[in-house]
């Protein structure tokens, strides 16, 4: 059994009355790759910040390499050996990457000049040392997200890291950059390196790690081997309850519902080829296909983000013509991004402010902002989502990724949309977020509000749509009635390329 390098013991750690960690515990042994689990909110990320320094504890030890330790700022915990991969990458997209991986550091040319040519050379020896390959003078922001994260872990090797903590690592990545991502991790495991991984996705955790330790309300709750565990033990341990729905067996929408949303013979260039569908009241349709589909370029072309070359769309039965997202929101539709955070959400301002978002004018009495109105009419919204948030005037960007996505929803219900479009609705939410969003939008579309769900969840999409269409290279290849959506059909179509 390999060394323990890494224990953190009894940590404690209160904000302004808030009990965030209540006696945590984490332990770390070299090569190993250890999960870190629990919903949004259980305390994983706070208690990160504290190994790392972010954050000063209020009680607790923490033993690094067989010594206590007590880091007061993140470059103390760098220069110990420990190094965190966030998710939203935090690097410089006009530097190359070698200047982004030895910036503060870089190699000196008789003490005075840079000396790229040999900080370039170093670069390239780092990323055939973790088996990369990647240009060290490329710009970074020409980078896709999996290379820019390759980037960042090189950067953690160049400081001799012996830690590194991985936060949602494959959350913006394509498959083939997970299998790349994997592959760099097992050769570091080889290489002794401890890594603490933080996901929500079942089977990577499966696939990754050794060990799983999970915490709920601040708490630890347990540490399992990876191997002698099963999905619905974690769970139970992360929120307490099996939340895992089966496969809806039949569609909740009567065959004559009324027809909400028609789309006519849509295209654009490459992406989107003669695609026609129609939306009922009431329903889930649910849209699924590889990267690369379409899905999304069909969305926001019916929400008018993006221009279409031909094509018509009907709601209500009547053809309307929308060139903005103003338009279909005056029509009914809402579209709710999978980049909350970029088309969405504006952090820094309050729950009350980003609910009210969509229709401020109605707020606005002779010049003045009526703003007990906007915090009752937000209070009421997202009491009915069960949001959570210490009040109204929190700012949205402390709170977590499902509540970030509530509140995006009381603002279109404020709105009295009638047609969600969600796209990828639980990307970057725990699961119990997940289990909510799933009773959140099987109540709208019992209210008779229509959804079109985009998710790349095969069990997702089974779980929650009364029909699903399929799409591949931009065409729709296969409509299901959720009865006979096998994932075994939903795959078939979604590789059924044009001969």
């Amino acid at each position: 059994m390999s060394e323990v390098i890494l224990e953190m013991k009894n940590i404690d750690k209160r904000f302004s009355g808030v009990h965030a960690l209540k006696s945590a515990n984490m332990e770390l042994r070299a090569g190993e790759v250890h999960a870190l689990m629990g919903e949004n909110g259980a305390g994983k990320s706070t208690l990160m910040k504290v190994l790392c320094g972010i954050y000063k504890r209020d009680e607790g030890d923490v033993i690094l390499f067989g010594e206590p330790v007590n880091f007061n700022t993140i470059k103390e915990s760098q220069d110990a050996g420990i190094s965190i991969i966030h998710q939203e990458l935090n690097m410089m997209n006009h530097l190359t990457v070698a200047q982004n991986i030895y910036i503060g550091r870089e190699p000196m040319k008789k003490g005075v000049y840079i000396d790229d040519r040999q900080m370039e050379k170093d670069a390239k020896e780092l990323f055939d040392r973790i088996g990369v390959k990647i240009d060290p003078s490329a710009i970074l922001g020409t980078l896709t997200v999996g290379k820019q994260q390759m980037v960042e872990i090189a950067k953690a090797i160049s400081r001799n890291s012996k830690i590194l903590i991985l936060d949602e690592p494959t959350a913006a990545l394509t498959q083939v950059e997970v299998e790349e991502l994997f592959k760099i991790m097992n050769d570091l495991r080889a290489k002794g390196i401890g890594m603490i991984y933080i996901s929500h996705r079942m089977d990577e955790i499966n696939r990754i790690s050794d060990r799983i330790t999970v915490m709920r309300d601040g708490e630890y709750v347990g540490t399992l081997i990876t191997k002698d565990t099963t999905k619905d033990e974690i769970v139970k341990m992360m929120v307490g309850r099996v939340i895992f729905g089966d496969k809806k067996e039949a569609s909740n929408v009567p065959e004559d519902a009324e027809v909400v949303l028609e789309v006519k013979g849509l295209n654009r260039g490459k992406e989107i080829k003669d695609v026609s569908f129609q939306l009922r009241k009431g329903e889930i349709l649910g849209f699924s296909g590889l990267m690369g589909s379409g899905r999304t370029e069909v969305a926001r072309a019916i929400y008018g983000a993006d221009g279409f070359d031909s094509g018509e769309i009907y709601i209500n039965g009547k053809k309307v013509n929308i060139k903005s997202p103003e338009e279909a929101v005056k029509n009914g539709i809402c579209y709710l991004s999978e980049d909350r955070k970029r088309y969405g959400l504006l952090l820094d301002k309050s729950v009350a402010e980003n609910s009210v978002l969509s229709n401020l004018d109605d707020y606005i009495i002779a010049g003045w902002i009526n703003d007990s109105k906007i915090t009752k009419d937000a209070e009421r919204e997202n009491a009915k989502l069960k949001t959570k948030t210490p009040s109204m005037q929190q700012l949205l960007r402390n709170l977590s990724g499902g509540n970030q996505q509530k509140v995006i929803i009381a603002r279109w219900l404020l709105k009295n949309s009638d047609i969600f479009i969600f796209d990828e609705p639980t990307r970057g939410i725990d699961i119990g977020a997940k289990s909510e969003m799933y009773t959140l939008m099987e109540e709208l579309a019992s209210q008779g509000k229509s959804i079109i769900m985009i998710s790349s969840e095969l069990s997702e999409v089974q779980r929650l749509s009364d029909r699903v269409v399929v799409m591949c290279e931009g065409r729709i290849t296969g409509t299901l009635d959720i009865k006979d959506a096998t994932q075994e059909k939903i795959m078939a179509y979604a590789t059924m390329r044009e001969e």
